[in-house]
């Protein structure tokens, strides 16, 4: 137990009343868990998370500030293929019945929206990807 020496117990339990992700809930609970004495061992099998990664966040938590430790840093990535104007458009036309924009369907789906990805704004998406992009919605 050599780490969050010069962690406040109180700003850790301040931080956790005030937070709303549960991921940075979970990070909260490991450190203030820590901070009481539980094994990195322990913490590992209680919240099925790899030692490494527990190791990694009680790191954040003692070089860092609180808020800065329960965030994930920025991660680089590819540049999302549709523009955020046209993200726009296509929430836009999602909302309108597909047949009023020349498919011969009534209704939505993963399939029909690709299609209309591909030929509105020439963007080759994976139905996969069209999934997740729906259940994102809108930004």
């Amino acid at each position: 137990m050599d780490k969050l020496e010069d962690v406040d117990v109180e700003a850790l339990q301040d931080a956790l009343d005030e937070v709303e992700s549960a991921k940075a809930a979970k990070r909260l609970m490991v450190a203030l868990d820590y901070k009481d004495g539980t094994s990195v061992s322990t913490l590992s099998a209680r919240y099925d998370i790899p030692r490494s990664t527990l190791y990694y966040w009680l790191d954040r938590f003692e070089n860092g500030s609180i808020a800065d430790a329960i965030e994930d840093e920025p991660r680089p990535g590819r540049p999302p293929k549709l523009e955020d104007h046209e993200r726009e458009a296509l929430w836009e036309a999602l909302d309108r019945n597909p047949a009023d924009l020349g498919f011969d369907d009534r209704e939505w789906t993963p399939t029909l929206v690709k299609a209309f990805i591909d030929r509105e704004f020439d963007v080759d998406y994976s139905e996969g990807h069209v999934r997740r992009l729906i259940r994102e919605g809108p930004r």
